[in-house]
């Protein structure tokens, strides 16, 4: 490092803001700056010390990478890992902005003698952390072009979020990893979770309908942004392209709702039925007299009273589902409580069980499963998708040991 004193040097950038820090009391203040402290000193563990600049901001830090440029993003995957899987019921809550930049910095001492960064490097890095949401990564056009020419891996971890301008007039072409509301609906996702575990019955059932559409609404979100980002970045012909397969799958929908509003409806039906039943009566029966026409507006009037018996099933299927979550509650009792399924993961994953997303591991190392066969997925950004069918049994442990390679 001495050797590059009193240079110019090109280098990541790693920025790094705890949102609302100076609005928390000294006690709340001095637990977000242990707890940001611990997970920046995993998420840097591995980069050599002479290969690292690191700059305390007070509310944050600004780390400078001189040797490899992937060190700036896998640290801020580690951050962002540990910041999804933090316990929701810490207080406060640890809400932190990340941004990378690609640009030239000076080596100097500060007023200690310690290695020091001054530059436009660092500047735009924190400009960009600046436009970033909580729990977001957001990198600058610079550090894209240069990461994203590694590896095909790194190059779809990004979407373009389009030109932002910070305060100075200045304007920056920012990429994301994650989208917007990611760390909200995670930690959402996971108390309503929790809420399921210790509620049964009918609010069980809806508190897990409530998840179910929480984590729908957030992935439809996320493919329209998606799709919006791809359209912009496409060429015209790529734009005719997308629009005819749209139009093409639009009246594919559209005629299958007209072939299904022309289906007879229930009055068409009844009258289908009543003209069939008039249309098996003996020809031998004899003809209407004005007494039959007395009686017949009668038996017309029983008829179009016969479908109130349909209001009763409500209150049945109400019974059933009262019965039905019972007899879940008996099976879980008698099953000897819930399976253990230990986690081993290198350097770190996403663990989804049935498609249901559990948690980041590390720091995630067990969770309680219902006791059964499930799909244990494990999913890293930079590696294929680790998916394992595992049959647990009630009041054991599950091992599972998988490092991405």
């Amino acid at each position: 490092m001495e050797q590059r004193g009193n240079k110019t040097i090109i280098c990541a950038v790693f920025f790094l803001d705890i949102v609302e820090y100076s609005k928390k009391s000294v006690t709340g203040q001095i637990s977000l700056k242990e707890r940001f402290n611990a997970f920046l000193s995993i998420a840097i563990r591995d980069v050599p010390i002479a290969d690292r600049i690191i700059l305390d901001t007070g509310d944050g830090a600004a780390i400078s990478f001189l040797g490899d440029i992937e060190d700036a993003l896998q640290a801020a995957l580690s951050m962002r890992s540990s910041l999804l899987g933090e316990g929701v019921r810490m207080d406060p809550p640890l809400l932190v902005r990340m941004g990378i930049n690609l640009g030239p910095v000076r080596l100097v001492k500060d007023i200690n003698g310690s290695p020091n960064i001054v530059g436009d490097g660092i500047n735009v890095a924190q400009r960009v952390m600046g436009f970033a949401d909580p729990g977001q990564i957001l990198v600058s056009r610079s550090y894209f072009d240069a990461v994203s020419r590694l590896s095909h891996e790194y190059a779809g971890m990004f979407h373009y979020q389009g030109a932002r301008t910070d305060k100075h007039v200045r304007e920056h072409e920012v990429y994301a990893i994650g989208y917007p509301g990611d760390l909200t609906s995670t930690r959402r996702s996971v108390v309503l979770g929790d809420e399921i575990e210790h509620s049964a019955g009918v609010h069980r059932i809806l508190v897990q309908a409530k998840r179910h559409w929480n984590n729908l609404s957030h992935e439809v979100a996320n493919t329209e942004r998606h799709a919006v980002a791809l359209f912009a970045r496409a060429s015209r012909v790529q734009r005719v392209s997308f629009i005819a397969v749209a139009g093409f799958l639009l009246g594919g929908v559209w005629m299958v709702v007209s072939q299904l509003s022309d289906q007879p409806g229930d009055e068409q039906e009844l009258a289908v039925a009543q003209s069939r039943t008039t249309d098996m009566t003996p020809a031998s029966a004899a003809p209407p007299t004005a007494l039959n026409n007395v009686i017949q507006p009668p038996e017309k009037k029983i008829q179009s009273t016969a479908p109130v018996k349909k209001a009763v099933p409500p209150a049945e299927k109400k019974i059933q589902g009262v019965k039905e979550s019972a007899r879940i509650r008996t099976l879980e009792e008698t099953t000897g409580g819930p399976a253990v399924v230990s986690l081993s993961i290198q350097p770190w994953g996403e663990v989804y069980l049935d498609g249901k997303r559990q948690g980041v591991s590390p720091p995630l190392l067990e969770m309680q499963v219902v006791p059964g066969r499930h799909t244990l997925e494990i999913r890293n950004t930079t590696f294929p998708v680790y998916k394992e069918v595992i049959v647990v049994k009630a009041g054991t442990k599950t091992i599972i040991r998988h490092s991405f390679q």
